[in-house]
């Protein structure tokens, strides 16, 4: 797909790694397992940027770092032109509202016992944004942003569908107007059915809302589907990095185009 990002970089991560310790051999002998290995990557609002790799190539831990939920071993995460390692009280809380995750399985991801108002109003009132009366108009805002009817917001996630709940969660990414989103294999936990629902719905948020986006998938199909960039890691590295159409008509690297012939997608367009 094409598409036009302004030129407001939000996030921008210079040389990651991240490296894991394990126990490997039969003496139990320390080892160090490159998760992420020297990735550099920047977001822009309305830019969709897209991962793609095999499980286990880094990709997740990736998106952690993008989100604050993995300290790098060395590199630097910058927020609006700030390192976040030196980041103040004040940084810190505009990145937390900024960057949002959409995570995998929304069975797991929203708390079973709360209604869907409750997991969309915590955190307006996490942060403290806005009065009761704003705060609830909010609620009835993002149910209908994501397709979702009034009705849905006094059930729990165990009473609808996959394709609502994954609403619901990214109703709730979206709750505190953030400029980038992480959506870390937003579909494959749901029937081939709704995938592409999901995914038509995340594109026109990106525009309607002038979002970044990362979208991590093991599908190189789908990500061509929503990207404007692509990224494919390879063990931990950026083998590829390119607009969507260079990669998929001009692939210069042997592990993308073993991507590009085994996957056939799941969508045809």
């Amino acid at each position: 797909m094409t598409g036009t990002a302004n030129t407001t970089e939000i996030l921008r991560l210079e040389n990651i790694h991240v490296v894991h310790k394990a126990r490997t051999g039969g003496l139990f002998r320390p080892d160090r397992v490159h998760a992420v290995n020297d990735v550099s990557l920047s977001v822009h609002r309305g830019e969709t940027i897209g991962v793609v790799g095999e499980s286990g190539c880094g990709k997740s831990t990736l998106a952690r770092v993008m989100v604050g939920l993995q300290k790098p071993t060395s590199g630097s995460v910058f927020f609006r032109g700030t390192n976040i390692d030196r980041r103040s009280a004040s940084t810190a809380k505009a990145y937390g509202k900024a960057v949002s995750v959409i995570f995998q399985d929304p069975a797991t991801a929203l708390n079973p016992r709360m209604s869907v108002h409750d997991v969309l109003i915590d955190p307006l009132n996490v942060h403290g944004i806005g009065s009761k009366a704003a705060r609830e108009s909010r609620v009835a805002e993002l149910l209908a942003l994501v397709g979702l009817p009034p009705s849905a917001a006094e059930v729990l996630p165990s009473q609808i569908s996959g394709g609502q709940r994954q609403r619901v969660a990214i109703a709730r990414s979206l709750a505190l107007e953030p400029d980038v989103i992480v959506a870390d294999e937003p579909t494959s936990a749901l029937d081939v059915s709704v995938r592409a629902q999901i995914l038509n719905l995340l594109t026109d948020l990106k525009v309607q809302l002038g979002l970044g986006m990362v979208f991590i998938s093991h599908d190189i199909q789908t990500v061509r589907y929503v990207s404007d960039r692509i990224l494919v890691m390879y063990f931990g590295r950026v083998v590829e990095d390119g607009t969507a159409r260079q990669v998929f008509e001009h692939p210069a690297d042997p592990y993308t185009r073993t991507l590009l012939g085994a996957a056939p997608g799941l969508l045809t367009h």
